[in-house]
C-alpha cells in the first residue's frame, strides 16, 4: 500500500477501463471486453483506432456482431495487429456470450468471480490476463491483472521471483492488498503508468515514484 500510495501522488488517479464517451446501456461492458482482446501483443492507441471502427459500423452489440463475418470483422480491426487472429478470437468470444445470453452482456458478467473466471478460460483464445481484465473491468470483480508490467515492476522490487508463474504473481497481490475492487482496478493502472515511464527493459529509476523502496534495476531483465 504504500507503493501504491507512492504512485498515486505522482499518477493521480488512472480512471481505467477507458471507454467510449457513450457507453451505452451496458456502461460500457462490451466494449472493454473488445478491447481486451484487442490489446493482446499491441498498444492502445492501436486497439482505440479498432474499437472506433466497430463503432462507426454499428458493431455496438453481442448480436451486431454476432451476425457479421469473420472477414468483415478482420478488415474493422486492422489496426490492432494480427487481425485474423483477433477477429477469431473475438468470434469465439462473442458467439459463446450470444449462445448463452443473447445480447446480455451483462448478465454474462454477473456470476461469482471464479465461476466467471473459469468459463471465460474455457473460450479459444482468452487467457488469463484477458479473462481477469474483463473480470476487473468490465464485471467489476475483485480480481487483480498481472501483465509485464506488473511482473517486471514487482520482481525488480523483490516481491516475486523471476520463475514465478502468473498465478503465483497473483496470489502475491491479492493476498497482500485489502480486496477492493476501485483500488485493485487503480493499483494495476499505476503498475502500467510506472512501467511505461520509468521500469522499462532498460530502466530508467531516477524520479520514478519507486525508487525510494528495495529494488534491483537489474532484477529478471532476461525474463521481462
Amino acid at each position: 500500500m504504500e507503493m501504491y500510495a507512492a504512485m498515486r501522488r505522482r499518477f493521480g488517479h488512472q480512471g481505467w477501463w477507458p471507454t467510449a464517451a457513450s457507453p451505452g446501456p451496458d456502461d460500457g461492458a462490451l466494449e472493454i471486453c473488445l478491447g481486451a482482446i484487442l490489446t493482446q501483443n499491441t498498444n492502445w492507441k492501436n486497439v482505440e483506432k479498432a474499437l472506433a471502427n466497430l463503432c462507426q459500423a454499428g458493431y455496438t452489440s453481442v448480436s451486431a456482431i454476432h451476425a457479421k463475418s469473420h472477414a468483415k470483422l478482420a478488415a474493422l480491426i486492422r489496426p490492432a495487429g494480427y487481425f485474423n487472429v483477433k477477429a477469431k478470437r473475438l468470434k469465439n468470444f462473442i458467439t459463446h456470450v450470444y449462445e448463452a445470453v443473447g445480447d446480455d452482456i451483462k448478465t454474462f458478467l454477473d456470476r461469482p468471480t471464479a465461476a466467471l473466471r473459469e468459463e471465460l478460460l474455457s473460450i479459444n483464445g482468452i487467457g488469463r490476463e484477458t479473462a481477469d481484465s474483463m473480470i476487473l473491468y468490465a464485471a467489476g470483480k475483485a480480481t487483480f491483472v498481472v501483465d509485464a508490467y506488473t511482473v517486471r515492476v514487482l520482481t525488480r522490487h523483490g516481491l516475486c521471483a523471476p520463475e514465478d508463474d502468473y498465478e503465483a504473481v497473483k496470489e502475491v497481490l491479492e493476498s497482500s492488498l485489502p480486496q477492493d475492487v476501485a483500488l485493485w482496478n487503480d493499483f494495476h493502472a499505476q503498475i502500467v503508468a510506472v512501467g511505461k515511464e520509468y521500469c522499462r527493459p532498460r530502466p530508467r529509476c531516477e524520479r520514478c515514484p519507486l525508487e525510494p523502496f528495495p529494488h534491483d534495476p537489474m532484477a529478471g531483465t532476461n525474463q521481462v
